[in-house]
């Protein structure tokens, strides 16, 4: 077998694997990546096993806003691009990058384990058609995605109909002739609760909590391509986008919406131009958070109770790396604290990619964050003054970069940052590492 032990193993090829492969094959860093399909593009290829994917998926952000800097989304896409135009895009990154060649896919990666101190390699243990094989690397990088492994609700009782988390969901059809009750109201929530209008005798929408809404078009435009030229102070920014927002969404209360208990960007808003409008008229249905099932009878927390042929949990995902011991991931909490969301305390062979959410922060933020971690790498390789810093300062203390924001305190924010902080942060390292930063 070739010799990998000077190799990083890279696990992982949807985008955020794909902007790490070519930012370390452009350090000179030798890798080797694993995928477990059968070619790139991560959970936008409804095919993959992995994918949790819905045939009417759409890009909540516009296509100028998401897509890497040094390739362009073609002038044909559409301001929000489907699942289906998403995956070519990815696909076509690849191809121009030549990066498929350095991936295995069709090999799942089983365990990951360090085989001492930093330097002493990791031994890799992957799965493919041939068989188990394993490998020594020089280190890993983790770019499996967040958004695969279920969080699936425990709910009091039982439930006689269909009760199905929205990772199995695929098809409108699913709700052809059934009373559907949507739990949870996220991005991907609203959305499928639309479908499920559209489809289903009825569709109501259970909400624990109340959500900002922001319209998919403002003035004409892509909601978050207006005033991005504009830079002003959070607290202002906060109450001038909240003031458009008014004008155009209204309020959503209204409507039966619960008001939000959190400010403007303390969580992700709901970028859904269809939700409130169904909600308007008449054809959806906002109920509390549930108390207990019976049957087919769901009881809600006020005392309201209906009946339902399908729960269809929209409840997100948790982050999962089953490859790999939490302990070395500085797990605390609902995730690994790690500097940057990507750079482990001590260690300089783990780092995992991909671990970020901000609003507004596109593919050209995680690229950054790839980045950093390659120019890191190599300085470390070169014995660069600057690396020998960044590796000081990531050991210090953890930090979360969230720009005195105060984000909700649940699980599904546990790694969200401030995206103008945060890549101002990345940048400056890059820069300073001989990168030109944004």
């Amino acid at each position: 077998m070739k010799d990998t032990r000077e190799q990083f193993a890279l696990i992982g090829a949807g985008p955020m694997g794909l902007a790490a492969a070519k930012t370390l094959h452009e350090q000179g860093i030798a890798f080797q990546g694993f995928e477990l399909h059968s070619d790139v593009g991560g959970l936008w290829d409804i095919d993959n096993p992995k994918s949790t994917m819905y045939e009417s998926a759409h890009l909540i952000s516009s296509r100028r806003m998401t897509e890497f800097t040094d390739f362009p989304m073609r002038d044909e896409v559409a301001e929000y691009p489907s699942h289906r135009e998403m995956k070519r895009y990815f696909g076509d990154f690849a191809g121009h990058f030549d990066l498929r060649r350095h991936f295995r896919f069709g090999s799942e990666v089983l365990r990951t384990e360090p085989l001492g101190e930093t330097g002493e390699g990791w031994r890799v243990v992957w799965r493919d058609d041939t068989g188990e094989h394993e490998a020594i690397y020089a280190g890993v990088l983790i770019a499996n995605g967040t958004l695969s492994e279920p969080n699936r609700p425990c709910f009091a009782g039982t439930f006689d109909g269909e009760l199905i988390h929205a990772a199995e969901y695929r098809s409108a059809a699913q709700f052809d002739g059934k009373r559907v009750l949507v739990v949870g109201a996220g991005n991907s929530g609203c959305d499928i609760a639309v479908d499920a209008i559209h489809h289903g005798i009825s569709c109501d929408l259970s909400m624990r909590r109340g959500y900002h809404f922001v319209p998919k078009y403002v003035f004409g435009k892509p909601a978050d391509t207006v005033g991005g030229g504009i830079r002003l102070p959070k607290w202002l920014k906060r109450k001038v986008d909240a003031l458009i927002l008014g004008w155009f969404v209204g309020n959503p209360q209204k409507y039966g919406f619960p008001k939000p208990d959190h400010k403007l960007y303390e969580s992700h808003p709901i970028v859904n131009s269809l939700v409130l409008y169904h909600a308007g008229h008449g054809d959806l249905r906002v109920r509390p958070d549930i108390d207990r099932l019976d049957g087919h009878t769901v009881h809600f927390r006020d005392g309201s109770r209906a009946d339902y042929d399908m729960i269809l949990a929209a409840t997100g995902y948790r982050l999962h790396y089953p490859f790999i011991d939490d302990a070395l991931l500085n797990w605390q909490g609902d995730a690994p604290h790690l500097y940057l969301n990507a750079m482990h305390p001590t260690r300089d062979d783990l780092f995992v990619l991909g671990m970020i959410e901000a609003t507004g922060l596109g593919w050209q933020g995680r690229h950054e964050q790839a980045e950093l971690v390659a120019r890191y790498i190599a300085g470390l390789r070169l014995a660069r003054n600057e690396a020998r810093l960044l590796q000081a300062e990531k050991a210090d203390s953890y930090t979360r970069v969230t720009g005195g924001m105060s984000y909700l305190n649940v699980a599904r924010m546990a790694y969200y940052v401030d995206k103008t902080t945060y890549r101002a942060a990345v940048n400056a390292w890059i820069t300073a590492l001989g990168g030109k930063g944004a």
